[in-house]
């Protein structure tokens, strides 16, 4: 049996937040090992952020083609050719991992290609997709293995050709009718660019309303804007089985007011994320999960084991956003390789759907400010009001700020509106720097721009 080869530190999982602390580390004079089992990059670059948004543009595109009228623009019959659009999506993606991987081979990385598995607290066995192990050890090591789509306990699921966030990005032929099982965020982008390119689309989610955590001004705002769209949308609906086979395939929803079969070509399942944990093995390792898998950690990243940490989706009770994996790297960098003493704790959480418009989010909802027991008030505005919006005909949406009333501090924003991913992080900037409202309300903004919102938005407070 071969010699367990020893490092400084291992990191199984090479996302947002393995591959700079791996670099972080090498530079810090710790002989490391990067273990992945697919791509350098993880879900963001290979799966995720980059190619999603990659396709939703070619979708914005579309729509604005077929909109060119309304502009004075008029051009012929528009029609989207997907082979071309997976291969844009392809070219971004291969150049976003090559870049990746570069650069932590340029750090001095030993990338490590395979699957890892807990022997003990200090030992992980590698198994190599062509064959072949290897051990490796290590007195620090962090787990980033992030999550995949899950498998729905639907009857019926597993006889029919369902595709998931993943797969759905590889379809060679758009969908005659694409059903999607999920509200969510993940759902809502997919539900709308398909509705782009042609396709019919039909959204089946469980609860109330779609984009659950969001306030409910916010949720209908959504639901008006896919409808205006063309795309429907089933709430309180329950998926009781589906069957059939490729390109004819059956959904039986419940719905509050009897039951509706819902024929499609393409079944999107689009709700939960499952993690990588059950590869790895943690337990093995005395590294507490919980019910669902997730590795349980505290508010320094540290596991239950000394010197074992975890970053990134994969950690229990974290908002799974790339953003937030990579400030677990600053973390684990300033405590492990500078003497800090960073923590999760009191973070603001900022995140964009890349719905069209889209819906940027920070802080708290009313709902949740309201529970805190804060005094509260809430600055609301149609998108409609904005002269930016108007000048270029996207005057869908709507923009709220959630106010501490007694020291003017925002407490949260939602912008469902043009950039709206842009124009949260004002909000957020403004919360980072402990600004009260009041100072953007009389703030001097370009004009016309959409960054001189923020004086009509408050002007009645």
């Amino acid at each position: 049996m071969a010699p367990i080869e020893q490092y400084d530190a291992i990191i199984i999982g090479s996302g947002q937040s393995g591959g700079p602390l791996s670099t972080a580390f090498v530079a810090s004079g710790k002989r490391t090992a990067l273990v992945e089992c697919i791509h350098i990059g993880g879900t963001c670059i290979n799966e995720g952020c980059t190619p999603t948004k990659t396709m939703v543009a070619s979708a914005r595109v579309a729509y604005l083609a077929r909109r060119s009228a309304d502009y004075g623009v008029h051009t012929g019959p528009v029609s989207v050719n997907i082979q071309e659009v997976l291969a844009r999506k392809q070219k971004v993606v291969d150049s976003f991992r090559e870049g990746s991987t570069r650069a932590i081979e340029a750090g001095g990385v030993d990338i490590v290609r395979g699957e890892a598995r807990f022997l003990d607290p200090h030992t992980v066995r590698i198994d190599h997709s062509g064959g072949g192990t290897r051990e490796l050890g290590a007195p620090l090591i962090v787990i980033n293995t992030g999550c995949r789509p899950p498998t729905l306990p639907i009857d019926g699921i597993d006889a029919v050709p369902a595709l998931n966030s993943t797969t759905i990005m590889e379809v060679e032929e758009l969908p005659e009718h694409l059903v999607i099982l999920g509200g969510g965020y993940v759902g809502l982008e997919f539900g709308q660019m398909f509705r782009r390119f042609g396709c019919e689309v039909t959204i089946v989610e469980q609860g109330p309303r779609l984009a659950a955590r969001e306030d409910p001004e916010i949720c209908e705002a959504l639901s008006k804007i896919l409808s205006e769209d063309g795309i429907e949308v089933l709430l309180n609906s329950k998926v009781q089985w589906v069957g059939g086979r490729a390109g004819e395939i059956d959904v039986e929803v419940a719905l509050q007011n009897g039951a509706k079969t819902v024929h499609c070509s393409h079944l999107l399942v689009a709700a939960g994320r499952t993690p990588n944990t059950d590869a790895l093995h943690p337990n093995d390792a005395g590294v507490e999960t919980d019910s669902r898998g997730f590795v349980k950690a505290n508010e320094r990243l540290e596991t239950s084991v000394p010197n074992i940490y975890a970053m990134g989706d994969v950690v229990a009770c974290q908002p799974q956003f790339t953003h937030i994996s990579y400030d677990d790297f600053r973390i684990l960098r300033d405590n492990l390789l500078r003497g800090g003493d960073r923590t999760t704790r009191g973070r603001l959480v900022p995140y964009t759907v890349f719905t069209d418009p889209q819906l940027g989010r920070v802080g708290m909802t009313e709902q949740e400010a309201r529970k805190s027991g804060t005094n509260v008030k809430v600055a609301s505005m149609p998108m409609s009001h904005v002269a930016r919006a108007l000048e270029v005909d996207e005057p869908r949406g709507v923009v709220r700020a959630v106010v501490d009333a007694d020291s003017g501090q925002i407490l949260g924003a939602s912008v469902l509106g043009l950039e709206g991913g842009e124009v949260m992080a004002m909000f957020e900037v403004a919360m980072m720097g402990k600004l009260p409202y009041s100072v953007l309300r009389e703030g001097i903004f370009a004009h016309p721009t959409l960054a001189e919102l923020m004086n009509n938005l408050f002007s009645g407070m």
